[in-house]
């Protein structure tokens, strides 16, 4: 008979949003969690580098400016990371697992930045890194990539990893807001920061999708690997685009496995963010508001979704509850958790061998030969036409052509080719569509 362990004892780097959150749930849940984990899970400290700011219901006692002094005590077992950002995150990070301590971050930046260092210091020093907290805020999305589907063949990973983005497209969709209006109500709200620039901007998604990827296809994948274009180009007549072609745009985060010739292996994995048309009747459509959604279409277990509430301090709380009990089960019992694999080390492609479609909307001449100049130009560079239409006649005469799927560099080049016609007189919109369904 095993001799009864004393508490876990946890320190808390970080007490803003979602850090006095989880303040709150291990107060709270205490009972409930001690059951779960089979021993009481007490706070040794929380580190913040301005005390006076701390929330209410923070036990003043606790709250310590020495972070580098709490992650190496030797009372503390496991340490939570959530103040954000690249250092001193990581030099607090790998000071406690040299210390022997197993550390649970909601880190995106730095997980997505220099997470190799991470995950070497976490196998060299036999500690636990969890991070599901870091993608997706409350929605289990991490641990079925690592756990759950380490034993099958995943194909692509396609989602909605942002929810500031996801809000303002919608109200542009949705109210006819423009993206000004839709960013400000967004702010009023909460969802979007004073400054917006890593969520509109893409920075997030991307940082969320290098993550995704490495896990998905365990190869190394980083921040600066993935390929960003952000929502604040996206016009009302993008928007309107889309409505025609019965569409949504939305910022998609795209990880995909590149099949070789064999078509199991790969050649490489395509990894990127940017707006994209998709088709209504397509799941990801109805993603409403500041929610995520995400996709995962492995070999065996065919296509699963996921979807949930993707930030806030209460949701995310919650994910790193649940990787605090996963590591506190670890410690008691001794067994460690999964160790990050990258043997596959694929190439991550550029984005210009990348196959996908483009919605294109050209501003026109009304005259003769204009279709077959344009049309001409699409063959040019071996780029197939799905569909084009007519719109407008004399001076509002327009013309919207949907290709087929082409390599990117090659609808880069018919873009800029059709700039040079003198029966253009403006590529007025450009926009990628994914999904399976013919465009109308």
């Amino acid at each position: 008979m095993k001799p009864e362990r004393g508490p876990l004892r946890v320190a808390l780097l970080g007490c803003g949003v979602v850090g006095s959150e989880v303040v709150r749930l291990l107060r709270e849940q205490a009972d409930d969690l001690a059951a779960r984990v089979g021993t009481p899970l007490e706070l040794a400290g929380i580190a913040v580098r301005r005390p006076e700011r701390v929330r209410a219901g923070v036990d003043p006692a606790l709250v310590t400016t020495d972070a580098q002094g709490l992650v190496t005590r030797d009372d503390v077992d496991i340490v939570i990371e959530v103040i954000g950002g690249i250092e001193p995150a990581r030099t607090l990070m790998l000071e406690a697992m040299k210390s022997g301590k197993s550390v649970v971050t909601a880190n995106k930046a730095l997980l997505a930045e220099d997470g190799a260092t991470l995950f070497a210091a976490a196998r060299e020093y036999g500690a636990d890194l969890y991070y599901e907290a870091s993608v997706a805020g409350a929605i289990p999305l991490l641990r079925p990539l690592r756990e759950s589907l380490v034993g099958d063949h995943v194909h692509r990973v396609l989602g909605i990893v942002n929810g500031t983005t996801n809000y303002i497209l919608d109200q542009m969709d949705s109210a006819g807001a423009g993206f000004n209006e839709a960013l400000e109500e967004a702010q009023s709200l909460g969802y979007a920061e004073a400054d917006p620039t890593a969520d509109v901007e893409g920075f997030d998604a991307a940082a969320k999708a290098a993550i995704l990827a490495q896990l998905a296809f365990h190869t190394p994948v980083t921040a600066a690997d993935v390929h960003r274009e952000g929502i604040t180009e996206v016009s009302a007549a993008d928007v309107a685009g889309a409505t025609g072609m019965d569409c949504v745009v939305k910022l998609l985060a795209i990880c995909e496995r590149v099949p070789s010739e064999d078509g199991r292996n790969g050649r490489g994995v395509s990894v990127r963010v940017y707006p994209a048309m998709i088709p209504r009747t397509h799941p990801l459509a109805s993603v409403r508001e500041a929610y995520n959604a995400v996709f995962v279409e492995a070999e065996s277990a065919g296509s699963l979704m996921f979807y949930g509430a993707g930030a806030g301090g209460a949701p995310t709380a919650s994910a790193v509850l649940g990787d605090l009990v996963a590591v506190a089960r670890n410690v008691v019992g001794g067994t460690p958790g999964p160790v990050e694999v990258t043997y596959a080390k694929l190439p991550v492609l550029p984005m210009g061998e990348t196959v996908t479609r483009y919605y294109i909307h050209l501003d026109v001449t009304d005259e003769a030969g204009v279709l077959a100049a344009v049309a001409a130009e699409f063959a040019r560079h071996e780029v197939s036409i799905q569909a084009v239409r007519q719109v407008g006649l004399g001076e509002e005469a327009q013309l919207v052509v949907v290709t087929h799927r082409a390599p990117d560099a090659a609808l880069s080049a018919v873009v800029e080719g059709l700039r040079g016609l003198d029966s253009v007189r403006e590529v007025a919109s450009v926009m990628r569509v994914e999904g399976e369904e013919t465009p109308r």
